[in-house]
């Protein structure tokens, strides 16, 4: 099998590298080796790579910067999965392609289902969900993963932010009514390489196209989350936190209050997911052991 990986320096793609390990040759490339904003680059580089399988882990995450960006917003979160869907579909192989639940408007008062009828606040979520849409109207054999609330030890995301912002500050103001599963990076990565593994080859995957939601189980708040990152034995500084309402963290794109993604589907057809905070004391324990290292 070769699989092709976008998003290398992602925090999904960096760990798909490590959950990829023994399932084929995977190419994994950067933006400096894949300009995904160039449908002519996504081209070239497909057919001259063959792969039986595309992992799509590149996007434009930049939610708030998207609102006043979003030509480029909408090249990388939607033209492009429609150019690697289409070259996927040329070439026989599998599509793997990662959404968000920003796709949903956050008004339900339980978990979102695949089906619900998606309603972005945000740029970023309706490029986002011109990408779902543009993959199922190639067609071919895709799966579209609606992850939420990712973080990691690499890149830009809640958990890194808090920690380096508790450096300096005694004190923390956060968001604590917005309720979803933050998910590690890992958690993605590794469920994302059991799809792979159980299915034996792409082809297979072809009865099991579609969308499913793929993030940690359980839900809490920002607010919820940053408490469980500072009350974890590994981290050292630990400032006061103080719940606020989202309008007193006024930001320029609109977040969906409610995030909270149902992956029945998921675990029926791929197996179990991990919950979110069991998922978090790994991470912040594989954090206290590389620092450790360090």
């Amino acid at each position: 099998m070769r699989i092709v990986v976008t998003g290398r320096h992602g925090q999904v793609g960096d760990a798909l590298l490590h959950a990829l390990d023994g399932l084929g040759e995977v190419i994994a490339l950067g933006r400096d080796q894949l300009d995904l904003s160039e449908p002519a680059a996504i081209r070239t580089a497909l057919r001259e790579l063959q792969p039986t399988l595309v992992i799509n882990a590149a996007a434009y995450t930049a939610v708030d910067a998207a609102e006043s960006d979003q030509a480029m917003a909408f090249r990388i979160n939607a033209d492009a999965p429609r150019v690697l869907a289409e070259e996927a579909e040329r070439l026989g192989a599998a599509l793997i392609h990662y959404s968000t639940d920003y796709v949903f408007d956050g008004s339900k008062e339980g978990s979102w289902l695949e089906e619900d009828t998606p309603a972005p606040l945000s740029v970023y979520g309706r490029s986002k969900l011109a990408g779902e849409q543009a993959i199922a109207e190639v067609g071919g054999t895709h799966l579209i993963l609606r992850c939420s609330w990712v973080y990691g030890l690499t890149g830009k995301n809640f958990l890194l932010t808090l920690l380096k912002l508790a450096e300096t500050r005694d004190a923390l103001s956060v968001v604590d009514d917005q309720v979803g599963a933050p998910t590690w990076s890992r958690t993605i990565a590794d469920a994302t390489a059991g799809i792979i593994r159980n299915a034996g080859e792409p082809a297979q995957l072809a009865a099991r196209s579609g969308i499913y939601h793929l993030c940690a189980g359980g839900h809490t708040s920002w607010f919820g989350f940053a408490q469980a990152i500072f009350a974890h034995p590994s981290v050292i500084r630990r400032p006061a936190l103080h719940p606020i309402t989202t309008a007193g963290y006024p930001t320029p794109a609109t977040r969906p209050k409610n995030s909270m993604l149902n992956t029945d589907k998921f675990r029926r057809i791929f197996g179990d997911l991990p919950a979110w905070d069991d998922a978090l004391a790994d991470c912040l324990r594989r954090r206290g052991e590389l620092m450790t290292k360090a």
